[in-house]
């Protein structure tokens, strides 16, 4: 196994095309296998838009929200790419197109459940495998990588939010997730679940949801509150404006001015 500061040695040169065999080969443990993409959900504070068109499949300026997390997977070079979908989800076929290797899995519930609901569908897919919301544009592709040393979950260091965000001890690894914060990092919804913590997480994502009330559950909340005790989760650093969360009309609207006011 190779310590953190090898590994980001190795990327740094694998990355300027000057790496070793032995390099390369010690990097292979850490590839990324997939991506999977959770985009069931009915988008329904940016109606009316939504209405007729799935969140993530609706434009800004000119490009579709998941299509700037779509193409930075196949740039950093994954090739298994998975899509739970739901709301409107013969929509979703026009992505075969461009991505002929998307793989869609079916959430019959995504109307009655919260997203753990998506997260079961994927069930062992979590192995080695970035989780995307897939309502973001990612302004910063370089954010999706070929490799990752560990499970990580990114976030942006702010003073105050009343939004999803984490509190990180001197290690840098996640100690609570809670909805308003200070001095903390605010939840951006992409992570990588290593092997190990990816089996977990599908036992532990199907436990949680099929008890009493847990499919009101948010699916990180497995990680960072229900089984906590079985994770140790990196944050990820990023900076404000990297990835965008989209969530009503309206601020869609201050970042893409050819929607009209309603």
């Amino acid at each position: 196994m190779l310590t953190e500061a090898q590994f980001e040695a190795y990327i740094k040169a694998e990355s300027e095309g000057r790496a070793t065999e032995e390099q390369l080969a010690a990097l292979q443990p850490y590839r990324v296998k997939r991506a999977i993409f959770l985009a069931a959900g009915l988008g329904s504070r940016m109606a009316p838009l939504t209405l007729h068109t799935p969140k993530p499949l609706v434009t800004v300026n000119g490009t579709r929200i998941i299509d700037t997390l779509l193409k930075a997977v196949v740039k950093a070079g994954i090739e298994e790419i998975y899509l739970v979908r739901g709301y409107l989800k013969e929509q979703f076929e026009v992505l075969k197109k461009e991505y002929p290797q998307i793989k869609f899995l079916d959430n019959l519930d995504f109307d009655k459940a919260n997203n753990i609901s998506s997260a079961f569908r994927v069930g062992e897919l979590l192995e080695n495998a970035y989780v995307f919301e897939s309502d973001l544009v990612l302004n910063n592709p370089a954010l999706v990588r070929k490799y990752e040393y560990q499970s990580n979950f990114l976030g942006f260091p702010v003073t105050e939010t009343d939004d999803w965000c984490f509190d990180v001890n001197g290690d840098g690894y996640i100690t609570r997730q809670s909805v308003g914060g200070k001095n903390c990092h605010q939840m951006v919804g992409i992570s990588y679940w290593d092997g190990a913590d990816g089996k977990k997480l599908a036992r532990d994502v199907a436990e949680v949801y099929h008890s009493d009330g847990g499919e009101k559950v948010y699916w990180e909340q497995v990680a960072f509150k229900y089984k906590k005790e079985n994770y140790r989760v990196k944050l990820r650093p990023c900076k404000r404006g990297d990835v965008l969360e989209i969530d009503t009309y309206e601020e869609l609207r201050a970042i893409d001015s050819s929607y009209p006011k309603e």
